[in-house]
């Protein structure tokens, strides 16, 4: 059977891959061929029935994921639903996130009003068939309305609101928004309209809609006020940690402090973690069975009623339910829950002999009632940690005591830390290739990191921020209080470790080949005593450690268009140099282009440094990612048309004014700067867009020329100072594509053969514009959009070879 549920796995793997669902008829044909399949594993020779098992339930998860996704994806908004104003009764139900420029929640959709020709209003009594269930909206609070009215967990509201449907950035080795909302269910996203511009007011109709749903939201909600009120934010730098740990809700921890903990190797720590729930459970477990092997401190003789060890378990199983809620029951949480519910239930019926069977059926427990699962690295670094500690200790010889031996307290002492030094010294160890694999990187101070999170977080942290939670003030103020004061020292220390030049080692994702070839490794080093030359293990590590980025060849060059949705931002690799033009959007305080796109991207790429980095100018779609790739990576050179009291040219190692005439050659690329003018540069009444660093990029007969942000007025301008350098094969539209910019004249200069579009799906500025986009198709020019496309790849060589993202690397939920 544990082959039977492994192949599950890979089928649901081999599923999530797939560029589209299956049809009817080969869904029918692989379940009919696993069916037989297994019928038959009865007369097969019992050596040949694990591969046979693999085989069949290879097609099951391949069918059983496919059928949910179809499901799933049958709840879709229309296509002439986009972009309309629609007025909606729904009720919240999630854990609202409050940000800088408003609120962020998840409306569960009853009912729609429609406005009538008289003016009233028709409540429709369903939806339309197949409309989302479930929507993601986010109201952003406007200096007319003031501010916005409180958003509580089960309160029902009538609110206009304006739908898409759900779409990301879709990068290489970025995070997939796309396929997470198809997780949640959630199957269309869209902004609250201001009360201003809606044709219906918004309202709250009921304070509280019970379900056992919202009423679990409603009290994380009231445990986050209860602790953020303990700890203002101003006051208490790691309140937000304090939060994580209670009700499961990161939103709050910098992104400074993530870099932390992440350098360090504790990131897994700080949110209700599986480790986290297995130690409450652990404990409260302990502590019924103590009490029930005492019967209570009662005569009844409650063990002869029910063990001990049942009473334990089913305890921490209860424990790990209402913990796992508080998390709100998401997916990481889960998988540590079907864990311990199977080992339970296994205790529980007295078919607790084998380990690995146990593992196996939390393994198909988790993926089958979340296919999606497979898709996230928690899911692999979860049951891996698993699998590396039962490797290294189940069936292996222990030392022998003698019967009349008792040990001592010191000795019970040194023995539990033996074991827990084994523990952590097996899954570091045991977890390298797979974390390099997801990664890129692994962090050479997390066993020390970890010997000290690991029981401060779990054992004092965790129970002291529960307690503090929800017991009555001001011990409740003193317990969180406390535990924070652990969390800032922790903190202290683990900067000390993050900021070590050697904290991380990193390199590119690795081949498939070269992961295995590491894992065989780990296999081999992790042997049992005895096992000869266990050392060598380590040979298999090589590869994985020392692989290096892949580069052009000299005379070639790379161009990588990110889709960072409305904003550019563009890498330009050479055989020994790389430069970025544009950094992105300024999304949030934590979030931009640079450390959502950009920085995720280069360090899947094994890219640590830049020898140039250009700002063309001021605008925020432009500049936002700037300062977080300055903090991230060494720059070399950075130039820009910014002025000098500039943050980004204060962070700036080397920055120097982008002017025409500036030119320089890299590995056989020459590139020239055509705008702006030194006088520009000195002119105060410029606007930005005016002042864009403009940059042609030559290698042998192709060239691409990147304009920024510059306007007709600048496209007159070039034309009549330097209209023969302006020849390209490849233009990136300027102002991307708006209505002040690509002029006939401009174009028929650049007379490019390809277009590239950098814009953000449905962006509020309708780029690009319409009459603009198709004055390009009509002069014979190739046209690509990267919110279509997704990131776009151009290897310029003796031709042209162009990857769009979208295309190379399909899924089935793309566009749906």
């Amino acid at each position: 059977m544990r082959s039977a549920i492994i192949g599950f796995v890979i089928g649901i793997v081999w599923l999530q891959n797939q560029p589209v669902l299956p049809t009817l008829t080969l869904t029918l044909l692989l379940l009919a061929a696993a069916v037989l399949g297994m019928a038959a594993c009865r007369s097969l020779q019992p050596v040949l029935r694990p591969a046979l098992l693999l085989a069949c339930g290879a097609m099951l998860g391949f069918v059983w994921a496919g059928l949910l996704a179809q499901q799933r994806l049958a709840h879709a908004l229309p296509d002439d639903w986009e972009g309309r104003d629609v007025t909606v009764i729904g009720t919240i139900d999630s854990l609202p996130y409050r940000f800088d420029q408003g609120v962020r929640f998840n409306l569960a959709l009853e009912q729609m009003l429609v406005l009538q020709p008289d003016g009233s209003t028709l409540a429709t009594p369903d939806l339309p068939p197949n409309f989302p269930p479930k929507i993601a909206l986010s109201w952003y609070s406007t200096p007319s309305a003031g501010a916005l009215p409180a958003i509580e967990p089960g309160a029902r509201w009538q609110l206009t609101v304006r739908l898409k449907k759900p779409h990301g950035n879709a990068n290489p080795d970025g995070f997939d928004y796309e396929v997470w909302l198809l997780e949640q269910n959630l199957r269309a996203t869209g902004t609250v309209r201001p009360d201003a511009q809606a044709t219906l007011k918004n309202r709250r109709l009921s304070d509280f809609v019970f379900s056992v749903g919202n009423l679990v939201e409603y009290c994380r909600a009231g445990l986050r006020e209860r602790i953020y009120a303990a700890l203002p934010e101003h006051e208490y730098a790691y309140a937000g940690v304090i939060v994580a740990l209670v009700v499961g809700d990161q939103r709050g921890i910098d992104q400074s402090d993530w870099k932390v903990f992440n350098r360090s190797g504790i990131g897994h720590l700080i949110s209700i973690s599986g480790l986290h729930i297995t130690m409450v459970a652990g404990l409260f477990a302990a502590l019924a069975q103590w009490l029930w092997r005492r019967s209570l401190f009662t005569s009844a003789e409650l063990p002869l009623l029910l063990p001990a060890q049942k009473v334990a378990a089913l305890s921490g199983v209860v424990i790990a339910l209402l913990y796992v809620l508080l998390a709100g029951f998401g997916v990481p949480a889960q998988r540590t829950l079907y864990m311990l519910t199977v080992v339970a239930v296994a205790l529980w019926c007295g078919r607790l002999t084998s380990v690995s069977h146990v593992l196996c059926t939390a393994l198909l427990v988790v993926v089958v009632l979340d296919p999606w699962a497979v898709l996230w690295p928690g899911y692999w670094l979860s049951f891996g940690a698993v699998a590396s500690i039962l490797y290294a200790s189940v069936g292996r010889a222990q030392p022998q005591r003698h019967l009349t031996e008792m040990p001592d307290r010191m000795t019970r002492w040194r023995s539990a830390l033996t074991s827990a030094g084994h523990t952590q010294y097996v899954v570091t160890l045991g977890l390298v290739p797979l974390t390099m694999l997801l990664f890129g990187q692994v962090s050479l101070v997390s066993p020390v990191a970890n010997a000290v999170a690991i029981p401060l977080v779990g054992l004092l942290v965790t129970p002291l921020a529960l307690l503090g939670s929800v017991l009555p003030a001001p011990l409740s103020g003193w317990i969180l209080v406390a535990a924070h004061a652990l969390v800032a020292w922790l903190a202290n220390g683990l900067q000390w470790l993050a900021g070590l030049p050697w904290a991380v080692w990193s390199a590119p994702l690795p081949s498939w080949w070269i992961f295995l070839f590491a894992l065989l490794g780990t296999v081999w080093l992790l042997a049992p005593r005895g096992w000869p030359l266990r050392w060598l293990g380590l040979a298999g590590w090589l590869p994985l450690l020392l692989n290096s980025p892949t580069q052009p060849q000299p005379g070639q060059m790379w161009v990588t268009a990110f889709d960072v949705g409305q904003g550019m931002a563009l890498l330009i690799e050479t055989k020994q140099h790389r430069l970025l033009y544009d950094t992105g959007a300024y999304y949030s305080p934590q979030s931009n282009g640079g450390n959502r796109v950009i920085l995720p991207y280069l360090k899947a790429r094994g890219i640590a440094t830049l020898d140039g980095l250009i700002v063309s100018h001021n605008d925020s779609d432009h500049s936002g990612g700037a300062l977080s790739i300055l903090d991230e990576i060494t720059v070399g050179q950075v130039w820009s048309s910014l002025a000098l009291t500039s943050p980004i040219v204060a962070a700036a190692p080397r920055h120097r004014h982008c002017m025409a005439g500036q030119s320089w050659q890299w590995d056989g690329v020459r590139f020239d700067m055509l705008h702006p003018q030194a006088l520009s540069l000195n002119n105060p009444k410029q606007k930005p867009n005016a002042l864009s660093c403009t940059l042609k990029i030559s290698t042998g007969s192709l060239s691409i020329l990147l304009p920024g942000d510059i306007e007709a007025a600048q496209e007159s301008e070039l034309l009549g100072s330097n209209r023969d350098a302006l020849r390209a094969n490849v233009l990136l539209a300027p102002h991307h594509g708006s209505g002040t910019s690509s002029t006939v004249a401009f174009l028929d200069a650049v007379r490019p053969d390809l277009a590239l579009f950098q814009v953000g799906y449905r962006n509020r500025y309708r780029h690009p514009k319409l009459e603009i986009f198709e004055r390009y198709g009509a002069m014979g020019i190739q046209r690509l959009r990267n919110d279509a496309s997704g990131a776009i790849t151009l290897q310029f060589d003796q031709t042209l070879h162009i990857s769009e993202y979208r295309s190379s690397h399909a899924r089935y939920w793309y566009g749906r």
